[in-house]
């Protein structure tokens, strides 16, 4: 009897938990043959520009550290295929070429900044990790790891703040996870209901450590359950699955449910850097990938069940390895920065 009282009495005082609404299952997107054909388009050139970015480091005409997008491109051609450029924003790390080339912006500024020329995107002062478009509404490339989570936080408060319907797409990786401010920016965004997608590119290795040896939950989209932000995992090698889930996030965002987070699972081929030799992995796993996971792929079978016949894609790739050799050729040939531009864009006098 006594024992019952204590069990009711327990009962009771339980914190009661409401029942919260979560976001739809995100379903795979309906490409119109249109729509595929871009996501083709799109995911070759960042595929074609980041190996000849990789040539480039080679020759000694990139310098610094070059990380390169390849495998992944599904994530970013998905992801911002749905988003609006010049209402909503995306901030993302050091991995970020392809995320720039996916919104839009001009091969040749963005090869150019890759060799430090004036013509460059950041004038030649920011190189491979340190890219920025306020046009475009792209933030950064961010060399502090998990930094860019913190600043996306704030720009989905500036798009809250300024009520201009926007949403701030912050990309990190399964190496930021960790880190103590990625937490501090979920706890902010949950409690004041910011339009942001924390998008998390999962691509199991991080720096060089897998994910099963460096997190303890390594489901990273359960990551936000604690500040009560819903999250969904996707498959990053495939465009219309990502692009599906970014048409569920978007709506979550934009009807004012604050922030979500999508942890894609997505692969890179190369090293975490240009001066990784990826012993941490096996040949064999590279190449599973490759030859059963691959996003361009996968989209060219898609294709060719549409119609579309084996020499137009062949034309693509030609039109496209052309347009990434004119940017090679205009980023070697453009001039370096004059030297008095080093004491320019460093402080911005507000009086």
């Amino acid at each position: 009897m006594a024992r019952s009282a204590k069990t009711k009495a327990a009962a009771s005082a339980a914190p009661q938990i409401p029942n919260r609404e979560r976001p739809a299952e995100p379903k795979r997107y309906k490409a119109t043959k249109d729509e595929l054909l871009q996501f083709y388009r799109e995911m070759l050139l960042i595929r074609r520009f980041e190996e000849r970015a990789g040539q480039l480091y080679g020759l000694g005409l990139i310098g610094g550290f070059c990380h390169l997008y390849i495998g992944q491109e599904a994530v970013a051609v998905g992801l911002q295929s749905a988003m609006t450029v010049g209402k909503d924003s995306v901030i993302t790390g050091y991995r970020d070429h392809g995320h720039m080339l996916a919104y839009g912006i001009d091969p040749k500024v963005i090869m150019a900044e890759l060799t430090g020329r004036a013509a460059g995107i950041s004038k030649g002062k920011g190189g491979s990790m340190h890219m920025f478009s306020v046009e475009h509404g792209f933030y950064g490339g961010h060399g502090i790891v998990g930094a860019q989570v913190s600043l996306g936080t704030g720009l989905a408060l500036k798009h809250k703040y300024s009520e201009d319907g926007g949403v701030c797409l912050t990309y990190f990786g399964d190496g930021a996870v960790n880190q103590g401010q990625v937490y501090e920016s979920f706890n902010m965004a949950q409690l004041w209901d910011l339009p942001v997608i924390y998008a998390i590119e999962n691509n199991k290795y991080a720096m060089g450590t897998s994910i099963e040896r460096s997190s303890s939950e390594p489901l990273l989209y359960k990551r936000g359950e604690s500040f009560r932000i819903p999250g969904i995992q996707v498959d990053g090698m495939d465009v219309l699955a990502v692009r599906g889930a970014a048409e569920v996030a978007l709506e979550w965002t934009r009807a004012g449910k604050g922030p979500i987070i999508i942890e894609f699972l997505t692969y890179r081929y190369r090293g975490h850097s240009m001066s990784d030799p990826a012993k941490y992995r096996s040949r064999e796993e590279v190449q599973d990938y490759r030859e059963h996971h691959d996003p361009i792929d996968r989209v060219s079978k898609e294709l060719e069940a549409m119609g579309v016949k084996e020499e137009e894609l062949k034309a693509i790739d030609k039109e496209i390895k052309d347009i990434v050799v004119e940017a090679a050729k205009f980023a070697e040939e453009a001039p370096e920065p004059d030297p008095g531009e080093l004491h320019t864009d460093v402080l911005v006098e507000t009086y």
